[in-house]
């Protein structure tokens, strides 16, 4: 069987890379990929972007499969179109994307099905929005509706900082299109996890559990990124934690999407925020797998990718259950300097080892020129090893991502650390 996986970060690198250890996977394309899926046993690169050059790739392939990573094509309906055409594809319709595409449409969303999250208003008119901000004060979130590439979120600590955000969103259109309206929401107080499962329009397979870092600084300090490293599994998310968030969240998003016409497949993931009284709040919703999460998740999984895939889209995801690995997996991202607000491109990148058993460095801002890999976007690589415990995963991911260097490198030192100040806790 030959897939294809759309996309060219760090999450289609390992879901393509964990693809191509199924033996009834024969080629995994990966378009457009980047350096690491460019080289990987079992991966090959085809620069297609467009939705309708794609579906002719399928169709002249014969591929048995598409897999689509980012929320872009989501959101703009790839999966629409590769269904009127009979191609076998996972990931939610357009009307179903809007869980991510849209801040507000989810917030609704929840409210309609007793969905526990922050309390919020929306705006597109920049003095209503003052005024809110000032009714509420601070600490606060102000959000942009619309898809931002994980940079449209501002947690703002001061009234000051909030205004700010709303003037840059919708006074100087400093979003586009994404920030030309805004969600303002309740801050919520706790440790974020995050939780992702596949639908297949009714049954829900739930993955490990795995925490983000979305922080540029250690300590959580510095502007919100797209996520600088995670690890998996994460222990907020006890067992009952566990239960309770698959009862009063995401059983309840499958159903009310097949209630309103549009019923859920792909992957889903909920971020979420668990409070001290250990309540679990929805902080966001996004259509897809997250990014870093994906590379630590992917390490960990045992059971066949492809299959997995496959009973997805027959809608019987009921009769499997995946396996992992027992192990922690961590990863550690390595951005480009000027990352997140202007990233350097064009750095070469040496000192990048063979994957092994316990460890694989995940591709995402990366490209080739001619025999070097080079810095092409703000997330650069996650460095992604397993280990007996979080530390020892911690180490081993450390101690390979110090022997990769590419000029402006930059990335946390404390990846991991609320688990291992948990484990401090309890001794």
């Amino acid at each position: 069987m030959d897939v294809l996986v759309v996309g060219g970060g760090g999450r289609e690198h390992a879901i393509a890379w964990r693809l191509a250890q199924s033996p009834r996977v024969s080629r995994v394309y990966v378009a457009p990929g980047n350096a690491g899926t460019s080289s990987d046993d079992g991966l090959f690169n085809v620069q297609l972007s467009g939705t309708d050059d794609l579906i002719a790739f399928a169709k002249r392939e014969s591929i048995s499969m598409t897999v689509v990573g980012p929320e872009a094509p989501l959101c703009d309906g790839i999966v629409d179109a590769f269904r009127a055409e009979g191609l076998r594809i996972f990931g939610p319709a357009k009307a179903a994307a809007q869980l991510e595409n849209s801040k507000d449409f989810a917030k609704n969303f929840m409210a309609r099905h007793g969905i526990q999250t922050s309390a919020y208003r929306t705006f597109d008119e920049p003095m209503a929005a003052h005024d809110y901000i000032r009714e509420r004060g601070a600490p606060i979130v102000v959000k942009a509706d619309g898809l931002a590439a994980g940079k449209g979120v501002v947690v703002a600590q001061s009234e000051e900082q909030a205004h700010a955000a709303v003037d840059m969103m919708l006074v100087d259109n400093g979003m586009g299109t994404a920030g030309a309206r805004v969600v303002i929401e309740d801050f919520l107080e706790g440790e974020e996890a995050s939780f992702i499962v596949m639908v297949d329009g009714e049954h829900v397979l739930p993955l490990a559990s795995s925490q983000d870092h979305k922080r540029l600084l250690d300590d959580d300090k510095g502007p919100n990124t797209g996520g600088m490293g995670a690890y998996s599994p994460a222990p907020v998310l006890t067992p009952a934690l566990h239960a309770r968030a698959m009862r009063e969240i995401i059983r309840p998003v499958v159903a009310g999407m097949a209630e309103s016409g549009t019923p859920y497949t792909g992957f889903l993931y909920a971020g979420l925020m668990i409070s001290p009284e250990g309540v679990p709040k929805v902080l966001e919703f996004n259509c897809r797998m997250g990014d870093p999460e994906a590379q630590p998740i992917m390490l960990r999984l045992k059971s066949d990718l492809y299959s997995l895939l496959d009973h997805a889209l027959n809608g019987t995801l009921d009769q499997v259950e995946a396996e992992w690995d027992r192990r922690v997996a961590l990863g550690v991202v390595m951005a480009a300097g000027g990352y997140p607000s202007n990233p350097r491109k064009g750095d070469e990148i040496t000192g990048l080892p063979i994957g092994g058993e316990d460890h694989h460095v995940f591709h995402a801002g990366t490209a080739r020129d001619d025999d070097k890999v080079v810095t092409s976007g703000g997330r650069v690589l996650c460095v992604t090893a397993l280990g007996d415990t979080v530390r020892v995963a911690q180490r081993r991911a450390y101690e390979i991502a110090g022997r990769i260097h590419f000029d402006g490198s930059q990335m946390r030192s404390d990846i991991g650390f609320q688990a291992i100040n948990a484990r401090k806790s309890t001794l």
